[in-house]
């Protein structure tokens, strides 16, 4: 159990989560859901409603990523996504809307924000537009809650006609660069969420479990107990209705289908959606399909024996190599409804008794996880019913140290997280897979001159993607390489002050967010000269000025700049011997 020195200091100057909600309320006064083109086309009252009866009428909902830099791209593909599918007999449900991470700063001042791939919306007309477009469910996922625009971008989405807002996963993970106060990102999320809290329609508030503490644990049962401390955060104390997503990482079928299975047992709200396994995506666009039927396989069999209300989302299977097109999503949309005609004739054949033991045992091990947090953080003298002290030491503690401490599993100092999972996440098993391919890529001679040759390498990610670094970690680490943590949403000038204090040899960065040239360009003119920068990941971006929502390889423009790029893990070895030896020979 974690003791009061291993949990930050509760500052007396803390607001009271209770006023910060009750300020929320105030607003609610001015900002309501405003019914847009889906309320009213769909006469309902929210999409929880909405979610309800199309469970219980037994049709599986579909959900549809889309968000390109250019709003009038994102508006014609609304329209175009919906009738194009609409003229084949299907319906889609839903609209996720990606956000670029720069939303996240307050309107005023995000001309200085780092900017990604996504849209970028300037004024609540703008949000406006995209509530108008189509008969489709807005959902503003990500950068809405937990982070200081919380407020304005709440009452935007409100008055876009959207009763699912998120993302409150991304509170406990993601960093802003250069905005990083974490109490302002605190009060302003739970000002948003009296605002929602105090609405006539239910608003889902949303959680992507994959985005926060899930893609740091390594046993479901934790990602379960975060789940129960997000309900009691946000349900019991703030007074909303809270929805979990989850998937990007569930690669197992079995236990894919036990954490659903889970999820409805301990949440009566229904879900928003269960995320592509993008983890899969690993092969061409053809190999690709394959993995696409199987997870939706799983998830449109989970919904057709256990209705959670969580829309699948089929993942154009490009994803992994770019943000995919119009088209290409419509082609993703109208191939997940066959797999759902496909599905109606294999529940026959499927025996789900295995996945609902792994669920009881989800259940029985997130229980401990809750109760242990709980606990332990009162202990501590965390006001554990107050939802800003609960909130903010969650986030500072952060995912390895709360699994480590509170975990359900016995302590085991030799595995991730220093704690034996109940059900160990699949994402570890990903990751020791991808480091493993990877080392049988590497001659022995290469492995003894790096295993001895004692070095440092600090490591990081760009944004919140994480997965990628963990593998790269687990692979160095194989090498005899001392790994530093520079952490996920990793700022610039802290990872070159790191570099030197820490004397590190090297730098290994992981990107998938479409900021690579950026960050590396930011990396560089901080750091001392002569450290070598290893980057991998997605190495693109948007061209500045560019006239289309679609990000470039930027690959060529990284090397120019001095940074080795590494299409894959074992492509940082060659050059990182290369440095050893001229280090030496100087």
């Amino acid at each position: 159990m974690a003791t009061r020195a291993d949990i930050p200091l509760i500052d007396p100057a803390w607001p009271s989560g209770a006023e910060l909600l009750a300020e929320g309320h105030a607003l609610a006064k001015d900002w309501q859901v405003v019914p847009r083109t889906f309320l009213k086309t769909a006469n309902a009252w929210c999409e929880a409603d909405y979610k309800t009866a199309t469970s219980e009428a037994g049709r599986t909902m579909q959900h549809a990523q889309v968000g390109f830099r250019d709003l009038a791209k994102s508006q014609r593909a609304f329209v175009e996504i919906y009738e194009s599918c609409k003229a084949r007999g299907v319906t889609v449900d839903r609209y996720g809307i990606c956000l670029d991470w720069s939303m996240a700063v307050p309107r005023d001042q995000r001309a200085c924000a780092q900017k990604g791939t996504g849209l970028i919306l300037t004024d609540v007309a703008e949000f406006v537009s995209l509530g108008e477009a189509a008969p489709v469910a807005p959902h503003f996922g990500d950068f809405v809650l937990g982070f200081p625009a919380a407020v304005e971008n709440t009452q935007a989405a409100l008055e876009a006609g959207s009763t699912a807002i998120g993302n409150l996963g991304q509170y406990f993970t993601f960093r802003t660069p250069g905005f990083e106060d974490d109490v302002e990102a605190t009060r302003a999320t739970l000002r948003a969420l009296g605002l929602i809290a105090a609405q006539d329609r239910t608003v889902l508030v949303h959680s992507n479990l994959d985005d926060g503490f899930a893609a740091q644990f390594s046993d479901l049962a934790s990602c379960l107990g975060a789940v129960l401390l997000e309900i009691d955060i946000f349900g019991r104390m703030a007074g909303c209705a809270v929805s979990h997503c989850y998937g990007h990482h569930f690669t197992d079928p079995v236990r894919r289908l036990a954490f659903q299975f889970a999820l409805a047992q301990v949440n009566s709200q229904p879900g928003t959606m269960i995320y592509g396994s993008t983890m899969s995506y690993r092969g061409t666009p053809a190999e690709n399909y394959a993995s696409l039927a199987a997870y939706l396989t799983t998830d449109i069999l989970g919904q057709q024996t256990a209705p959670s209300g969580h829309a699948i989302n089929p993942v154009p299977v490009m994803e992994n190599d770019r943000i995919p097109d119009i088209d290409e999503i419509v082609d993703a949309q109208l191939f997940a409804s066959r797999m759902v005609e496909e599905a109606e004739d294999l529940a026959g054949l499927t025996d789900v008794a295995e996945a609902q033991a792994l669920a009881a045992k989800l259940v029985e091990g997130g229980q401990v996880f809750y109760h242990n947090v709980r606990h332990g953080f009162a202990d501590a003298g965390v006001h554990v019913d107050d939802p800003f002290q609960m909130m903010i030491t969650l986030r500072r503690v952060g995912g390895h140290a709360l699994e480590a401490a509170f975990g359900a599993g016995a302590t085991d100092g030799t595995v991730p997280n220093a704690r034996t999972p109940i059900v160990r996440a699949s994402l570890m098993d990903e990751i020791d897979a991808m480091a493993e391919a990877a080392l049988t890529r590497v001659n022995d001679t290469d492995k003894d001159a790096l295993k001895t040759a004692n070095l440092v390498m600090l490591t990081a990610s760009t944004d919140v993607h994480a997965h990628g670094k963990m593998a790269v970690d687990s692979f160095l680490r194989a090498l005899g390489i001392t790994v530093v943590d520079g952490g996920m949403t990793a700022d610039t000038a802290e990872l070159a002050a790191r570099a030197t204090t820490e004397c590190v040899d090297a730098i290994a960065i992981s990107t998938y967010n479409g900021v690579a040239l950026d960050f590396a360009n930011a990396l560089t003119a901080a750091l001392t000269p002569g450290i070598p920068i290893f980057i991998g990941g997605r190495l693109n971006q948007i061209p500045s000025g560019s006239n289309t929502s679609l990000p470039v390889d930027v690959s060529a423009e990284l090397q120019d700049r001095g940074c080795i790029t590494c299409p894959r893990f074992e492509d940082i070895v060659t050059p990182l011997i290369a440095h050893v030896q001229a280090t030496k020979a100087r």
